[in-house]
C-alpha cells in the first residue's frame, strides 16, 4: 500500500507540474490585434470536406458569403465524400463554390483523400481548411490575411469554439474542448508540441507539396491535421504560428449523442502512437496514468478503506490545479458560465479519458457512417 500511495503521489506531482506549465504557456500567448488592411498578395483556397452534411453545410457557406475580405482574394472548394444525402444539391445552390465529387473506395483515410483532391484543384498558395459543420465570423479571412502578412509562417493554427446548449452532454464537450484549445495555443506558441485542429487550419500549398502531402500517413483514418503539422514542422522547424484572436474563432458543432461523442474521441485518440514528438507522447501518457490512478485507488479501497481517501484527495487536487487554467481559457472564449459545472463533471471526465484512450489504440470506431480501423 505504501508503494501504491507513493506512486499515486508521484503521478500527481508530475500532473500538477504539467498543468501549471501548460497554464503558463497559455497565458504567454498574445492576443493578436491589427487594424491594418489585409494583404493584397495573400489569397486563400478554402477546402471543406463534406459527407452527409445537407443540414449543416449551408451555414458555413452562408458565413463565407459575409466575409469582409474581397472575394477576389479567396475561393471555396467543397469536396463531397460520396454523400448519400442531398449535400451536393445544397452546395449546388451557391454560386462560385467549386464542388468536387468523390465516390467511395475501399480505403481507411477518406478525409485525407478529400483534402488531397481539393488541394490539387485549388488555385491559391494558402490552403485554409474547415469542416462542413463549422461557422466562422465575418472577419475570419481578413484577420488571417493580416496575421500571415505580419508573421510569414508556413502554417497557422487558429482557435475553435464548440457551440453548445446547456445539456449535460454539450456542457461536458465544451469544457473538454476548451481545455484542448488552451493546450493547443500554448503548445504551438511555445513550440514544444505539435497540436492543431483541422476545423481552423491554414498552410502553404508549397509546404504541403514539399512534405508530399499525406504520404506516409494516408493509411491512418485520423490525423489530417496534427500528423500533417508534424510533417510540416519537421520540414520547416518553428514555422507554425498560433493566431489567438476572437475575430479568428471558428465555431464547430458538438456531438449530439454520447455514442457519437465517444466515437469522435476514440478517433482522435487513435493517432497517438503515430506522434514522433516525444514531448507530446509523454504528456498524453502522464495524463492517462494520473487519471487511471484514481479509479485504481477506488478499487483498492474495497480491501483498504484508506485508499478511498487517497482517491478523493487526488480528485480534489486535480480540480484545484486544473480550474484556473480552464477558467482562463473560458474567459477568452466568453464561456465562463460553464465553469460552475467543471468540478462536478470531473469523475465523468476521468472515465471518458480512460475509455477513449484505451479504445483509441485497441478498438474500432464509426465515422460518417463508415466502420474504421
Amino acid at each position: 500500500m505504501v508503494i501504491l500511495y507513493i506512486g499515486a503521489s508521484f503521478l500527481f506531482l508530475v500532473y500538477a507540474g504539467l498543468i501549471l506549465f501548460l497554464h503558463g504557456k497559455w497565458r504567454a500567448v498574445p492576443i493578436y490585434k491589427n487594424d491594418q488592411a489585409p494583404a493584397a498578395d495573400i489569397r486563400f483556397s478554402i477546402v471543406i470536406p463534406a459527407r452527409n452534411e445537407e443540414t449543416r453545410i449551408g451555414f458555413v457557406l452562408d458565413a463565407l458569403r459575409k466575409q469582409d475580405l474581397d472575394t477576389s482574394l479567396w475561393e471555396v472548394i467543397v469536396v463531397d465524400d460520396d454523400s448519400t444525402d442531398h449535400t451536393t444539391q445544397v452546395v449546388g445552390q451557391y454560386d462560385q463554390v467549386k464542388l468536387i465529387r468523390l465516390t467511395g473506395k475501399d480505403q481507411n483515410s477518406y478525409k485525407k483523400r478529400a483534402l488531397t483532391e481539393g488541394i490539387a484543384q485549388s488555385r491559391y498558395e494558402w490552403i485554409l481548411t474547415t469542416d462542413a459543420d463549422c461557422v466562422p465570423g465575418p472577419h475570419w479571412l481578413s484577420t488571417l490575411s493580416r496575421f500571415i502578412s505580419d508573421r510569414n509562417p508556413q502554417m497557422v493554427v487558429a482557435p475553435v469554439r464548440m457551440a453548445h446548449d446547456f445539456s449535460l452532454l454539450q456542457i461536458f464537450q465544451a469544457l473538454d474542448f476548451m481545455t484542448l484549445q488552451g493546450i493547443t495555443a500554448g503548445a504551438v506558441h511555445g513550440r514544444f508540441m505539435h497540436m492543431c485542429n483541422g476545423a481552423n487550419l491554414a498552410y502553404k500549398k508549397s509546404a504541403f507539396q514539399t512534405v508530399q502531402g499525406f504520404s506516409g500517413i494516408d493509411h491512418i483514418a485520423s490525423g489530417d491535421d496534427m500528423l500533417l503539422m508534424q510533417k510540416i514542422q519537421l520540414a520547416f522547424p518553428g514555422s507554425a504560428h498560433y493566431l489567438l484572436a476572437n475575430e479568428a474563432v471558428v465555431a464547430t458543432q458538438p456531438a449530439y449523442s454520447w455514442t457519437e461523442f465517444i466515437q469522435q474521441r476514440i478517433r482522435w485518440a487513435s493517432k497517438a502512437t503515430y506522434y514522433q514528438q516525444a514531448s507530446l507522447f509523454l504528456v498524453l501518457l502522464a495524463v492517462y496514468l494520473f487519471n487511471l490512478a484514481i479509479p485504481v485507488l477506488c478499487f483498492v479501497s474495497i480491501f483498504h478503506l484508506s485508499a478511498l481517501w487517497m482517491a478523493c484527495a487526488l480528485l480534489g487536487l486535480k480540480i484545484l490545479i486544473e480550474f484556473p487554467f480552464v477558467a482562463s481559457v473560458a474567459r477568452f472564449y466568453q464561456d465562463s458560465a460553464l465553469m460552475k459545472y467543471f468540478p462536478i463533471l470531473q469523475p465523468l471526465h476521468i472515465l471518458y479519458t480512460l475509455i477513449a484512450g484505451w479504445l483509441g489504440q485497441f478498438g474500432h470506431y464509426s465515422w460518417k457512417g463508415r466502420r474504421v480501423k
